[in-house]
């Protein structure tokens, strides 16, 4: 029975690992009526030789054209065998169309969703041009500093040269981003088979009012196939050079609503989200712990560099350790997806109930026309005492006071003195060394404070911080206060350990250097020296002082 069922087990993995190695893709979900797309078949099993069944295409689709693309590359030192089919295809009918899956052998590729929409009817003078551009805006009203994305297609029922070019979309009062590369497909237009040439831009103005999209200026030679006399391919091409203008497009901006929260960043955006995620997970945590804290902000209608900054985490009893922010743009059909994800190293100072506030963002969701909030809900840390940190303190030796007021002795009764001490001496000496064990004696026998400080001075001069945290502890160790209490006395001596802390606890620890650590160690000044009850509480104060 045990061995019937791993047989199945096995054979449900070996399914399913073939599943993923055929995918399907397209290049665009969305599409007029009469329009083509390309779906990309593509198969990472390198003993598979055949084609994929295109027969369940037939009824949805009219298959254009197929093209095979042979890949070799190259991760972590291994090659990747793949092969890709490029399917161009034209839906028959308009609404949701499904592009039903297909097989290679035993693999089956996965469905894919398509929104047909029917085509709008272009003028009947620039469906007779060879060349013809049709601009449209997605919004025709939107809000200052929201996304409006602008669509140009370049339609052509003639043949181009490559070298055709577009003039650049520059807009006063507005930033403009492209939304990735251009795309090429073709559609049917009254009977006439198009090439269409589409380009897409996200448009955020920055000023309300009336905007007006300029027109954009495409042109290109049309390849005249009928003359081929004295053409090279280094010479002048023949053909009637064209240029096309888009029309203008008016967009209305409306100003921020009144009700929006006047001390909160402006965010217009058609959806947006806030995560968090930890490293480790935060149960109960000792004192001098790290936590990496990460916080992802998203937003759908919005580029990173609108996103601001998230609220910072002000706990007393937890030291913060930033890193730098990470910015990143993706497109979609909709337009741009800003995302910002800010980390950070948390390090627990004190044993006690922490409380972590809770993080809001406040937005303005421009699908449903209303104020929205994001949030996080807020966290308790329990950070626990660590007993590798309560060690005894070294005992401080003082001189001896009044050596000026002793009697001076004659030099015969000095000479005396100082023969029968050292007589005893050596007596005590020799009697203390049988009596004790050898490996006490050896268990005596330490680094001196010198040996620590030049330790010191090459980790701090090497810029290895790993390295001077463990030196400077031991260094600490044998001096007569705290490394606490020198730095609370010593502003450049609390700054240089904020310094080291976080490269201990952030991702730049690499670029950390050590020589403002041993400048102020140089520069240390002296302790006062204080009268007290002989009472030593026998722990060490915290290493990481507020």
């Amino acid at each position: 029975m045990t061995r019937l069922l791993c047989t199945l087990l096995f054979c449900l993995l070996a399914w399913q690992a073939s599943a993923q190695e055929f995918t399907a893709s397209v290049d665009r979900s969305r599409l007029n009526l009469g329009e083509s797309l390309d779906l990309t078949l593509e198969s990472t099993d390198a003993t598979e030789f055949g084609k994929p069944d295109l027969t369940p295409l037939n009824e949805l689709f009219e298959v254009l054209g197929t093209r095979q693309v042979n890949r070799l590359t190259s991760l972590e030192g291994q090659a990747r065998a793949s092969t890709r089919w490029i399917v161009t295809l034209k839906p028959r009918h308009s609404g949701f169309v499904v592009i039903p899956p297909l097989r290679l052998g035993d693999a089956q590729s996965q469905p894919v969703s398509l929104h047909v929409v029917e085509a709008t009817s272009q003028n009947s003078d620039e469906q007779m041009a060879p060349i013809f551009i049709d601009a449209s805006l997605d919004h025709e009203s939107v809000y200052v500093q929201a996304q409006s994305v602008l669509t140009l297609r370049i339609y052509h029922s003639v043949s181009l040269y490559d070298d055709s070019s577009l003039t650049q979309l520059e807009i006063p009062d507005a930033r403009v981003e492209s939304l990735g590369e251009p795309r090429t497909y073709e559609q049917d237009i009254g009977g006439v088979r198009h090439g269409v040439i589409e380009l897409r831009y996200a448009i955020f103005p920055q000023k309300s009012g009336q905007l007006t999209i300029p027109s954009q200026v495409f042109s290109a030679t049309l390849a005249d196939r009928s003359s081929r006399n004295g053409y090279t391919p280094f010479g002048p091409r023949p053909g009637k050079v064209t240029r096309v203008r888009s029309p203008e497009i008016p967009l209305t901006v409306k100003a921020k609503p009144a009700d929006y929260p006047a001390d909160a960043p402006w965010l217009p955006a058609r959806a947006l989200s806030l995560a968090e995620a930890w490293s480790p997970e935060p149960g109960e945590i000792k004192v001098g712990d790290s936590l990496t804290r990460s916080l992802m902000l998203k937003a759908d209608g919005l580029s990173s560099a609108q996103l601001p900054p998230l609220p910072a985490t002000e706990v007393e009893g937890l030291r913060r350790y930033p890193d730098q922010p990470q910015l990143t743009n993706e497109s979609s059909e909709r337009g741009v997806i800003g995302s910002r994800e800010e980390r950070e190293a948390l390090v627990a100072s004190k044993a006690d109930t922490l409380e972590l506030p809770a993080v809001d963002v406040v937005w303005w969701n421009t699908h449903e026309d209303r104020l929205e909030h994001s949030s996080l809900p807020a966290r308790t840390l329990k950070v626990a005492a660590d007993p590798a940190l309560s060690v005894e303190q070294p005992v401080e030796t003082r001189p001896r006071e009044g050596a000026a007021g002793d009697v001076l002795l004659w030099p015969w009764q000095l000479s005396t003195v100082l023969l029968a001490l050292t007589t005893l001496l050596g007596l005590g000496l020799w009697w203390h060394a049988r009596s004790q064990p050898a490996v006490q004696r050896s268990a005596q026998v330490g680094p001196s404070p010198r040996t620590l400080l030049d330790d010191l001075k090459r980790a701090c001069l090497a810029n290895d911080s790993q390295a001077t945290r463990q030196a400077l502890d031991a260094w600490a160790r044998q001096q007569p206060e705290t490394l606490a209490d020198m730095a609370a006395r010593f502003a450049p001596l609390s700054e240089a350990l904020d310094g080291l802390n976080g490269a201990l606890y952030s991702e730049a620890g690499q670029h950390w250097q050590g020589k403002q650590l041993w400048q102020a160690i140089g520069e240390l000044p002296a302790a006062e020296k204080t009268q007290d009850n002989g009472q030593d509480s026998g722990q060490l104060p915290p290493l990481y002082p507020r």
